[in-house]
Parts: structure tokens; C-alpha cells; sequence
């Protein structure tokens, strides 16, 4: 992964910069870096053709589509998959190209649920309840816990109704967010109809995804939503397996290629 961190798991009202669009302050979609990077390539390719080496264009080498494309994938972890983080994880891949992959884990809740999560970002509840019990389903579902990469930080997987500050349009019907633009809808009772919200999320550089598939690390199928966003959590890894139609008892540490 591009960054393992096996510290506390936890979130805070501190952590949130209120001066910032962004849920925690963090876009991971930010494309500066990629585009000055191209561009310098760019004129290093244009120097290299005038002294007539014939240099490539470094970025039209990231240019070239990918073998293996797993946006709106699942990735279901092999047996073989002893890392404590990732051991029996289904990862809901939101973006896969030359620079890498970023997903987010989708049946790993931590102890907090959605209400709390609000209160600890200073939004309150348009709708507030008599009883617990008569809190809006919403607002008791868990967050998960999406991977090891910025802990402290929010992202929300939902249907796409609204465009948000931070949005990367994973598919017509799915989203990522990472403005507290989209939180602040659900506290108000007008957020998208369906949400999964993670602390964290998971990453892979560029080929190292691809190097794990080819050790046996991780099961491939197309996503299914409902699986998502309807399945109570701890359903959700077997429903992954059942799309391959595989029962979890055939699986074993020694299994074929993803």
C-alpha cells in the first residue's frame, strides 16, 4: 500500500479545519502534481526531439491504457491475505489508473456511528429523535474503517444526486466524496439516498496492485451497489464471493489467480 499507519483509529473534532472545503481537510484527487509533472515532461521531450535523440514523451507513456482497468471493482481478500488490515476485507476500488489505485474498504466498521461522527464535526441533526430507537436508519449506521491511508480522514461513498466540492464520479450511479458539503446534507436530512461513510481509505502506487493480484492476494469481480449500501456489514464479504460463485469454505491460501 502507499502508506501503512497502525496508529489509534480514532476522530475528532480537532481534526476537522473548518477553514477548509475539504472533510479533514484532505482531496485525494488533487491533479496538480500529476500536470506539472507531464508538463515538465513535456518540455524535456521537446528538448530532447531538438537535439534529435528521439526521446519519447514521458506522458504519453502514461497515456497508454492500463491491461487491466478495476474501477468499480471489488477486491475480496484471498486466505492467503494474513495482513491484519486486509484479512477478510472486501475494497471498493474507486479509481485505477498509471498512477496507482484508491479504494475504500466497505465491511470493516469501527465503534462509531454516524450520529456520533456528526456531532463530532459540529453538524447537528435537522432531525432529532425522541428515543435511540427512533433515530433515522441513517444516522445509526457505523463508519467503516477504509484503509490505512489518512486515518483521520473522511470519505464517503454515495449515489450521486448532487455534485459536492470534492467529488470523484466513480460511475453514473456512485461517487466519492471528500468535502463535508456531503455531510452536512445527510445531518439535514437531504444527502444522497444511499451513503457509506469511511475513516481512511486504501491506496496502491503504481504496479503494485497489479503485483498482488499475481500473488494470490485478492479475488477481482465487478461491483455490485446493493452490496454497498443495502447489505447489513457483516454479509457484505460473502455476497462479494457469492458474484464469483464461490462459498468462502472452497477458498483456500493456495488458490488460482485473481
Amino acid at each position: 500500500m502507499i502508506k501503512r499507519r497502525n496508529v489509534p483509529f480514532s476522530f475528532s473534532a480537532e481534526d476537522s479545519d473548518e477553514s477548509e472545503d475539504s472533510f479533514g481537510g484532505f482531496d485525494p484527487f488533487t491533479r496538480a502534481k500529476i500536470r506539472r509533472a507531464a508538463a515538465a515532461a513535456a518540455v524535456a521531450a521537446s528538448e530532447g526531439d531538438e537535439a534529435g535523440d528521439g526521446a519519447p514523451a514521458a506522458e504519453e507513456e502514461a497515456k497508454a491504457p492500463l491491461d487491466l482497468d478495476l474501477t468499480d471493482h471489488f477486491l475480496i481478500a484471498m486466505p492467503s491475505m494474513l495482513d491484519p488490515i486486509f484479512g477478510g476485507t472486501v475494497v471498493y476500488l474507486c479509481e485505477h489508473n498509471q498512477n496507482g489505485a484508491l479504494g475504500v474498504v466497505i465491511n470493516k466498521p469501527t465503534d462509531m456511528t454516524m450520529d456520533v461522527l456528526l456531532d463530532r464535526i459540529n453538524l447537528k441533526l435537522e432531525i432529532k429523535p425522541d428515543t435511540p430507537d427512533a433515530m433515522p436508519e441513517v444516522y445509526r449506521r457505523p463508519v467503516m474503517f477504509g484503509g490505512p491511508v489518512q486515518v483521520e480522514r473522511g470519505f464517503v461513498l454515495h449515489s450521486t444526486s448532487d455534485q459536492f466540492s470534492s467529488t470523484l464520479q466513480v460511475t453514473d450511479g456512485i461517487a466519492l466524496t471528500t468535502s463535508k458539503d456531503v455531510l452536512e446534507a445527510v445531518a439535514h436530512g437531504n444527502g444522497p439516498a444511499r451513503v457509506l461513510v469511511s475513516l481512511g481509505c486504501s491506496g496502491w502506487s503504481a504496479g503494485q496492485l497489479e503485483d498482488e493480484l499475481g500473488r494470490n492476494g485478492w479475488l477481482t469481480v465487478k461491483a455490485d451497489p446493493a452490496i454497498i449500501f443495502e447489505l447489513p456489514v457483516e454479509e457484505r464479504f460473502t455476497a462479494a464471493l457469492a458474484l464469483l460463485g464461490i462459498d468462502p469454505v472452497m477458498l483456500s491460501g493456495d488458490a488460482g489467480r485473481a
